[in-house]
């Protein structure tokens, strides 16, 4: 089958490898010639484990190309994949569709022949009505269908998550649309994943509820460690004692600084504004939303109490910038607000982390940026632990009490057991314990 994936950043980049990588022609379309050229270059725009092998594969293979130019892009292709950024919107934190409403205004005078456009980026109910409208407006004589089909790809682990995911949802009000889509999933019946049809805007409203369910468990560990910390337990022990009933489930109860990245904050924002606009608030999405940004801040609080309450003029060793291991991606990361924070109360920050320097750079100020863990530590008052990278969780930790001029810890991701850190004579602090 013949895919155009409009959009080659996180989610169109990965799933139209994916599906090259299945046996399907795929052709990646971006309006950045430099992104294109050094796609072909097999220079990849962002860090994803096994990104570049996999392209360069389907590439060579001839299933896989990349160009600008929209219409070469479209041409005999069954299906056309809307995946551009839908950030949050300045302002009124609205998710900011003009990019998905501008490809779909840009692609309908190039549908020849019966076309499934499918909105792969994440968007609010009603979206996919609109595109459809957009087309209809632009082109009377295409003859389109327009479906939904969400992504749950998780940063570091996508191609993983695309090849073997847990279901795959598609949103349909048209049966040779569903025939095309399930036909392009086709392979992945051998692994027996799920696939779950659905209307379009059930569908769009998945994706959102998934990630805001997912928040909330973040948010709910989040705040049991706070708890834990004041009347003396461990939410490492809460945490398994509760997962462990299938009903609620391990995964994402691990208490930490506060959730981040490309995707739950900005689409419980999105949730909560398309609730808003539609009479029926989401309270609790609201409480954690606003829970999650007041941790964040408290980190680096927490980590200022640390060091006897005062920061001033005191240098920290920050290993771990990025919102979690195994990307460069620092949006929303938690790394930001907490040296911010520390940096407000008058300290120096010295920071390493394995892939997010350079994203780290744009949005960070006044920060040393060290080759390695033990140059961000050298001479500091304090070490802290943000983001768990493999880097990260072997330290010498003889060597660290060395170079630290204070012998101060602090572990956000609760990496190092407190009497491991005591037998190296360092003042330790984690979360919730």
């Amino acid at each position: 089958m013949r895919v155009a994936m409009i959009g080659s950043g996180y989610v169109g980049l990965v799933s139209g490898a994916c599906f090259a990588d299945f046996g399907h022609e795929v052709v990646c379309v971006d309006k950045d010639p430099g992104k294109i050229e050094r796609l072909k270059r097999n220079v990849m725009p962002i860090y994803e484990p096994g990104l570049d092998a996999l392209v360069e594969t389907n590439v060579k293979a001839g299933r896989l190309s990349f160009t600008t130019d929209l219409a070469e892009g479209m041409k005999g292709a069954q299906a056309v994949f809307i995946a551009v950024g839908t950030p949050s919107r300045r302002g009124d934190g609205h998710a900011d569709l003009s990019y998905v409403y501008a490809a779909a205004e840009e692609m309908a005078p190039n549908i020849e022949g019966f076309t499934v456009v499918v909105t792969k980026s994440t968007v609010p109910v009603g979206t996919g009505d609109e595109v459809e409208r957009i087309i209809r407006e632009a082109n009377r004589q295409a003859d389109v269908a327009v479906a939904s089909n969400p992504e749950f790809l998780r940063e570091g682990a996508a191609i993983a998550d695309f090849k073997r995911p847990d279901r795959i949802v598609i949103g349909v009000e048209d049966d040779r649309a569903r025939a095309v889509l399930e036909e392009l999933y086709r392979p992945l019946y051998l692994n027996q994943a799920p696939i779950m049809v659905t209307s379009r805007r059930t569908a769009e409203l998945t994706k959102y509820a998934a990630n805001a369910f997912l928040a909330t468990k973040i948010g709910f560990i989040n705040e049991m460690a706070d708890l834990c910390e004041k009347v003396g337990a461990n939410v490492q022990d809460v945490a398994r004692g509760i997962g462990l009933d299938n009903r609620i489930g391990s995964k994402f109860l691990n208490a930490g600084p506060g959730y981040g990245g490309s995707c739950f904050p900005k689409d419980t924002l999105a949730l909560i504004k398309t609730a808003q606009d539609n009479d029926a608030p989401v309270r609790i999405v609201e409480t954690v939303a606003q829970s999650n940004e007041n941790r964040k801040r408290a980190m680096g609080r927490k980590v200022i109490a640390a060091m006897g309450g005062d920061a001033r003029g005191r240098k920290v060793g920050i290993l771990g910038l990025t919102f979690k291991p195994n990307t460069d991606d620092m949006r929303d990361s938690p790394a930001i607000a907490i040296i911010q924070t520390l940096q407000d109360a008058g300290a120096q920050v010295s920071a390493f982390d394995p892939e997010g320097v350079e994203q780290a750079k744009l949005v960070l100020q006044n920060v040393d940026y060290a080759e390695s863990p033990y140059a961000a530590l050298e001479g500091a008052d304090a070490m802290v632990l943000v983001t768990e990278w493999d880097a990260f969780r072997a330290l010498d930790l003889a060597r660290v009490k060395a170079l630290l001029k204070q012998p101060v810890v602090v572990d956000l991701r609760n990496v190092y057991r407190p009497e491991e850190m005591a037998r190296h004579g360092l003042s330790y602090s984690g979360i919730g314990r």
